[in-house]
């Protein structure tokens, strides 16, 4: 994807050799314009799937997660990370690891929105050591759903996530493969591979 990776270069922030803050574009401030060229993109790969819902983690995926929805012409759901006063009966609840915030959190969906028989799409903004992406495809599992595929908007290929999720045998689908974050450059994966 030109856009996404532009964005990432133009935009992007290097903080050290582990970390890209993207808050100008997807992760505080959206760019809708992206969003939207995200949501046909993961539409488009994931076409003839089956999917019935798409499933993301709050906040960062819920952007990229709903224009994916809006193109399948499916409901997404989002996991909270927080407690809710509405949401305390009947709930999926599973931990899951933050990366970035150093952090482990319940995150919780409704029963009554997923069910078996379910084709699951699970979107999210990054995909790092595997957490949140293994988080929502237990969640989906629980109640019968199964996982058609994962779809992530950034990948980071030097931390281990798509390889796991890959040996656990689901479906990932990166718009944009970083290499590396070395020396506060970005490399992508297939400029590591032109220049072998």
């Amino acid at each position: 994807m030109k856009l996404l990776r532009d964005k990432v270069m133009t935009e992007g922030i290097v903080l050290g050799n582990q970390v890209l803050k993207v808050d100008s574009f997807l992760n505080h401030q959206m760019d809708p314009v992206l969003m939207r060229e995200v949501g046909s993109e993961f539409a488009r790969r994931f076409a003839g799937e089956g999917i019935t819902k798409v499933l993301t983690i709050e906040s960062s995926g819920i952007a990229p997660a709903i224009m994916t929805s809006l193109e399948l012409g499916v409901p997404m759901i989002f996991a909270r990370k927080h407690k809710s006063l509405t949401l305390k009966d009947d709930i999926l609840v599973e931990k899951v690891y933050s990366f970035t915030k150093r952090e482990t959190n319940e995150i919780t969906v409704s029963k009554k929105f997923l069910l078996p028989g379910d084709r699951v799409l699970i979107i999210d903004d990054f995909l790092a050591n595997g957490e949140a992406a293994f988080g929502l495809a237990r969640i989906a599992e629980q109640v019968g759903a199964s996982v058609a595929g994962i779809g992530i908007v950034i990948e980071k290929s030097f931390q281990p996530g798509a390889r796991l999720l890959g040996e656990a045998g689901y479906r990932v689908d990166s718009l944009v493969r970083i290499a590396s974050l070395e020396n506060g450059t970005v490399t992508f994966v297939d400029e590591v591979h032109e220049s072998i």
